[in-house]
């Protein structure tokens, strides 16, 4: 399935990028104010942003609104810096046909690929690829049942009991009960106190655990 890129750009940069986007690897979605709407969001992949609209308070108010995509910034060599936009990417132009659809495609794959394989947790970063709990420069190592349980702590919008933690993250295995899940929390909670001095990274109730 291509990648769908909502593009942000000046009347002349859209109609340019129109006129080649048949041969681009991924589909194009223009921006335009009288029919943008939030029902947008799951189907675009990234933002692709002209340096030459990045002062219009419209635009950037609609581009702050979409959360966790990635945004490529295309500069002209003339344009000054851009300082009112964080961007993932920048990518300077002139480029060729071939050069500018690798240059998008390749950044895209980059920031899926570390998506997918690190998690940042208030001021940690949940390293799935060397097992790490992050934080500054300490760290320390964790297993994959201790990435999957953060994971569903994390992603759950409310506590989580240890019935629910026990059906979703041990699938129910033969001899687990709610005391090993105790026990794995415990164990967890303790090497984060020993090593970031943090008793609350997982919090505990009587509808049970979240971060």
């Amino acid at each position: 399935m291509k990648n769908s890129l909502l593009v942000f750009g000046t009347k002349n940069f859209n109609n340019s990028l129109n006129e080649i986007k048949e041969y681009l690897n991924f589909s194009l979605i223009f921006y335009d104010k009288n029919t943008y709407s939030e029902l947008l969001f799951p189907k675009i992949n990234s933002l692709l942003v002209d340096s030459e609209i990045c002062n219009d308070i419209n635009v950037l108010s609609s581009i702050n609104k979409i959360k966790n995509k990635p945004i490529l910034l295309l500069k002209r060599n003339d344009t000054n810096s851009i300082n009112k936009l964080a961007f993932d990417f920048t990518i300077n132009l002139p480029l060729s046909l071939f050069e500018f659809s690798y240059s998008i495609e390749n950044l895209i794959s980059v920031k899926k690929f570390n998506s997918n394989s690190s998690i940042k947790i208030k001021e940690y970063l949940v390293d799935k690829n060397e097992r790490k709990l992050k934080k500054n420069n300490l760290s320390i190592a964790i297993t994959e049942r201790e990435i999957q349980l953060i994971e569903l702590l994390f992603n759950e919008k409310k506590p989580q009991s240890k019935n629910a933690i026990l059906k979703k993250v041990w699938k129910y295995v033969e001899d687990t009960d709610t005391h090993t899940i105790e026990t794995h929390i415990y164990r967890l909670r303790k090497k984060i106190l020993n090593k970031f001095k943090d008793e609350n990274f997982i919090t505990n109730s009587k509808v049970g655990y979240t971060i």
